[in-house]
């Protein structure tokens, strides 16, 4: 083997070692990548499900206020009718 011949082996093993490096360097690029669309993809699913979140609370908040006022409603009633029957009892010696 020539002098030549030993530097041009050389010079390709260094040129196939910076291409496995290159390959290895670009595929964690892309598994990066890849991670991060899965990120950005799993932040817009968590924003939607927030919104909705959000949406089924407000319902669900309203539909609360509307069974306190309800609550107070009947419970208002419940005194006038107990004290209605109290007087009625008094009147007729109950």
């Amino acid at each position: 083997m020539t002098e030549a011949s030993g530097n041009l082996d050389a010079a390709l093993q260094r040129l196939a070692k910076a291409i496995g490096s290159l390959e290895v360097s670009v595929e964690r690029r892309l598994h990066a990548d890849r991670s991060l669309n899965d990120l950005q993809d799993d932040l817009q699913r968590l924003g939607e499900d927030r919104s909705r979140m959000a949406n089924d609370l407000d319902k669900v908040e309203a539909r609360a206020n509307r069974l306190e006022t309800a609550n107070k409603d009947v419970s208002r009633r419940l005194v006038s009718a107990m004290e209605t029957i109290r007087n009625v009892l008094d009147a007729h010696g109950g």
